[in-house]
């Protein structure tokens, strides 16, 4: 992300305390308690005036509407890493194909193309079944193990499944463009883009980090926030009577 935060005044916050237990996020109700408990911390940067935009960290997005609620009352734009992805590769093709990490997180990447009205856009979601760590199986496919072997330049199972799996997205769903779901599969970006292109598929593949700093540094450069019909406030001067789909 360096050369995306370059000119750029920011800080990174550590994050709401978890309530949840200690271990990733994957299931919907562990992404609710997070998206819960990092309300607090985006209204206080908002209110302490120091930033123009919020970027929420993490592949599934917990708490990106109601982040953005509160963004909208101080005219600060929030955004998050898979809405950033999915509007990019709108930008870059006509279908996308999400590479994700497990069951349970697929299904929560699942959710979030149907909220974000994205269902005629995405291809697939294709599983390479590297989950996350949780209470029950702790340490059976470690991903930091994984990501280690592929930046030495050694043999990842983890990578070959995603280059598997993308291919399949391009040959059989019709992806032209390639998403990573998972902020735990994010650094595989740059190898799997050089994978792909060695082996002739010319198709962007994107991670959510720079995704969201670019919509976000674009947003403030546009001097634009969400709208206050999506996002009212308490007593708008005006109201719609009829919402429509």
């Amino acid at each position: 992300m360096k050369p995306f935060l370059e000119g750029i005044d920011w800080d990174l916050h550590p994050g709401a305390p978890s309530t949840h237990g200690n271990w990733p996020v994957q299931s919907k109700w562990e992404f609710m308690s997070v998206g819960y408990n990092r309300q607090a911390v985006v209204r206080e940067a908002c209110a302490s005036g120091k930033y123009n935009a919020i970027v929420l960290l993490g592949g599934g997005d917990p708490g990106y509407f109601e982040s953005r609620e509160i963004g909208r009352q101080y005219r600060i734009p929030v955004t998050s890493c898979a809405h950033a992805q999915m509007h990019m590769a709108g930008l870059l093709g006509n279908k996308f194909g999400i590479v994700d990490i497990g069951e349970t997180h697929n299904m929560q990447m699942y959710h979030l193309v149907v909220q974000y009205r994205m269902t005629d856009r995405c291809a697939s979601i294709r599983n390479i079944n590297y989950p996350l760590p949780s209470p029950n199986f702790p340490n059976d496919k470690p991903i930091e193990v994984e990501r280690d072997r592929a930046l030495n330049g050694a043999q990842s199972g983890m990578l070959d499944a995603a280059v598997t799996e993308s291919i399949a997205a391009i040959e059989e769903d019709g992806a032209e463009v390639i998403v990573l779901g998972c902020s735990a599969a994010y650094w595989m970006q740059p190898l799997l883009q050089k994978k792909l292109a060695e082996i002739g598929w010319d198709v962007p593949v994107l991670e959510g980090y720079r995704c969201a700093l670019g919509v976000a540094k674009s947003l403030v450069d546009l001097g634009v926030d969400a709208s206050g019909l999506a996002f009212p406030g308490e007593r708008p001067a005006k109201w719609r009577r009829r919402k429509v789909f």
